[in-house]
């Protein structure tokens, strides 16, 4: 009977000691919030990728150190993207990331094949590895 009151005493007490943490975390309803917003694309063109500068290593293969992103479209609409921060993340099987590189588009323009070319990676990276390839570009 003694442990029953005992293990009673002791939830009381962790509960209070819980309900008094949450009431100090000041939260109120004018400090939430949330929402969505359609993000316009400064494209609705397909863009390609394609290895930029490959370097051989012998007993490593080829490296990629940067990649060009082009728009091959007939007619491009592309030139909204200028000045848009880009981020590419290169992927491996599995989905772990082999590496990022961020900067910002520059230099394309309304013509077939315009393309700019990524910032380089800070490591080059396998290009054996490579099994995708994530562009966004915006912000």
């Amino acid at each position: 009977m003694k442990r029953i009151l005992g293990a009673i005493a002791a939830g009381v007490v962790a509960f209070s000691g819980i309900y008094a943490l949450a009431a100090s975390l000041n939260v109120s309803s004018n400090q939430l919030g949330a929402g969505t917003s359609v993000v316009a694309s400064c494209t609705a063109d397909t863009l390609t990728v394609t290895y930029g500068t490959l370097a051989y290593t012998s007993g490593t293969g080829y490296t990629v150190s940067a990649l060009v992103i082009k728009d091959n479209t007939a007619t491009p609409s592309w030139t909204g993207c200028n000045s848009q921060a880009y981020r590419v993340t290169l992927y491996q099987t599995g989905g772990g990331s082999l590496g990022e590189v961020t900067g910002t588009v520059s230099g394309v323009a309304n013509t077939s094949g315009s393309s700019f070319t990524t910032a380089t990676f800070g490591t080059a990276v396998n290009a054996n590895l490579i099994t995708g390839v994530a562009v966004v570009i915006g912000g």
